[in-house]
C-alpha cells in the first residue's frame, strides 16, 4: 500500500514520489490539477537520508509538540500552522487497569489536544501548513464533528477561508464548537458519505483545499504523530498491544505505520512485536464485520446508527488497509452496543478522571471485550488511543449518570444526607 505524490516546488529532501496500482482505493490528489484522477495516494519518505539527521537526543530536545518528529511529516518547509498540537499526556492507568482485567494499561489521552480537543487538531496542523505551501485561500472539509471543529480553529489562527460541510443532526456541541471561530457551517441532510461524495464535487469544481479529500495525502499522515508520542513517552518502546478506534480506519494504518516508520530508522527495536487492535460502534461496524469475516472486503453501512457519530462512516476509505495492518501485527477487532459504549465512557472517568467522547467510550468497551477473551493478554500491556473529549458528545450520557442530589443550606440536612455513606465508610 505504500504511495505517495509529487512534492511542492521546493521538495522536502526526506519525500519521495511513488506511485502505486491502480483500483485499490479513492485517490486522493494532492495537487490541483490531479484532481480527475482517482487511486490511493500516500507518503514514502527517504528513511535513509532522516535516519542521518534524525536521532532521539535530536528529538528530545526539541518542542513538546508534534513537530518534533518534522522529518517523518510531509510539508516542506517548517509549520505554518497548529505548532503547538500534539504531545499529549500518556497516563499510567492502574485503576482502569484493575477493572478490565490487565496487568498494565495506559491512556493516550487526546481529550486535551491543542486547539480543540480531540485528536483532529494533529491531521488539519499538517493538511493546513501543506495547503499553505502550495497556495490555497480556502480550506474546507466533510466531518462528523472534531474534523470541523479543528478545521475551523486552524483556519482562524492561519487566516485562512473556511468551510466545513456536516450531516445536519451533529451533536450542538460540535455545532457550537464549529461556529464559534466564523467558519462556514453547512449542514446536509443525509449520512456522512453523503457529505464526502458532495465535498468531492466542490473540491473539483471550486478548487478548494478540502483537507480530507484531495489535501488527504498530507492530512492522513499527521495521525502518525500519535504512535511516535505513545513510543517516545513510554522510553522509547513499544506497547504490546495498541486500541484504535476506527472510522475511516486511517488511524489505526498510521499508527501503524508511526511504530513501524520508528523501528526502520533505528530509533526503536526492530524486532520489537506489536498489535495493533480495532474498535467500532456497533450501529456502524464495517471494518470489524468483514474482519470476523475473514475478508477484506468491507461491505458499506448505509444507514449508521449509532450514539457514537465521529465514528459513523459507513464506507470506510482506509478499511481494507485496516483489516490487514491488524491481521498483520496478529490483532483483532471488536465492536459495542451504545449502552456499552456510555458503561465505557463512565469506567474510564470514574477511574481515570478522564472524560472521553462516545469515540473513547467505544475504545474502552472493545477494550474490556478483547482482554476478557484474550485477545489482549492480562498479563500484557496496552495502550488505549482515546482521542476526543467528552465535552463535545455531552447528549449521549444525559440522564445516565444519576443527578445531583438537592437540599437546603441547612447542616442538618447535608448530615442526614450523607449519614448512610458516612457509616459505611467508617464500616470499610
Amino acid at each position: 500500500m505504500a504511495v505517495a505524490f509529487s512534492p511542492g516546488p521546493d521538495p522536502c529532501p526526506f519525500i519521495l514520489p511513488h506511485f502505486p496500482p491502480r483500483g485499490l482505493g479513492p485517490f486522493l490528489a494532492p495537487r490541483r490539477e490531479d484532481a480527475l484522477d482517482f487511486g490511493p495516494l500516500e507518503a514514502a519518505y527517504d528513511y535513509d537520508a532522516i535516519r542521518a539527521v534524525l536521532t532521539r537526543d535530536v528529538i528530545e530536545g526539541r518542542e513538546e509538540s508534534m513537530w518534533r518528529y518534522r522529518e517523518l511529516l510531509p510539508i516542506d518547509g517548517e509549520p505554518t500552522v497548529g505548532t503547538q498540537v500534539g504531545f499529549t499526556p500518556l497516563v499510567k492507568a492502574d485503576r482502569l487497569a484493575k477493572r478490565l482485567g490487565i496487568r498494565e494499561l495506559y491512556i493516550k489521552n487526546d481529550t486535551v489536544n491543542y486547539p480543540t480537543l480531540s485528536f483532529k487538531d494533529r491531521v488539519v496542523s499538517v493538511a493546513l501548513s501543506r495547503a499553505k505551501e502550495m497556495g490555497f485561500k480556502v480550506v474546507a472539509c466533510a466531518s462528523t464533528g472534531n474534523l470541523a471543529n479543528s478545521v475551523a480553529a486552524n483556519a482562524a489562527s492561519a487566516g485562512l477561508k473556511s468551510y466545513v460541510l456536516i450531516p445536519a443532526d451533529l451533536e450542538q456541541g460540535k455545532v457550537l464548537g464549529s461556529l464559534v471561530y466564523g467558519t462556514n457551517v453547512i449542514g446536509i441532510h443525509g449520512a456522512y458519505d453523503q457529505v464526502n461524495r458532495l465535498c468531492s464535487e466542490i473540491a473539483g469544481k471550486y478548487g478548494w483545499g478540502f483537507v480530507n479529500v484531495n489535501l488527504r495525502p498530507y492530512y492522513a499522515e499527521g495521525s502518525k504523530s500519535m504512535g511516535f508520542e505513545i513510543a517516545e513517552q513510554l522510553g522509547w518502546k513499544l506497547p504490546r498491544h495498541t486500541v484504535v478506534p476506527m472510522a475511516s480506519g486511517s488511524l489505526l494504518t498510521k499508527i501503524s505505520k508511526a511504530y513501524t516508520e520508528f523501528q526502520t530508522l533505528g530509533l526503536l527495536d526492530a524486532n520489537q512485536p506489536f498489535t495493533i487492535h480495532g474498535a467500532q460502534a456497533a450501529g456502524c461496524a464495517p471494518i470489524t464485520a468483514a474482519f470476523k469475516r475473514g475478508t477484506d472486503i468491507v461491505k458499506p453501512v448505509q444507514k449508521p446508527e449509532t450514539i457514537a457519530k465521529s465514528l459513523a462512516i459507513g464506507t470506510p476509505a482506509d478499511g481494507y488497509y485496516a483489516i490487514h495492518a491488524m491481521r498483520e501485527t496478529g490483532g483483532a477487532a471488536e465492536d459495542c452496543t451504545d449502552e456499552e459504549i456510555v458503561e465505557g465512557i463512565r469506567l474510564l472517568a470514574e477511574s481515570e478522571g478522564i472524560f472521553a467522547e462516545t469515540a473513547g467510550g467505544v475504545t474502552v468497551a472493545c477494550a474490556r471485550k478483547l482482554i476478557a477473551t484474550g485477545k489482549i493478554p492480562a498479563n500484557e500491556t496496552a495502550v488505549l488511543c482515546i482521542t476526543g473529549n467528552g465535552l463535545k458528545t455531552q447528549e449521549a450520557i444525559i440522564g445516565k449518570c444519576g443527578e445531583p442530589r438537592l437540599i437546603k443550606p441547612s447542616l442538618r440536612e447535608f448530615e442526614e444526607l450523607i449519614a448512610g455513606e458516612v457509616a459505611a465508610d467508617a464500616a470499610a
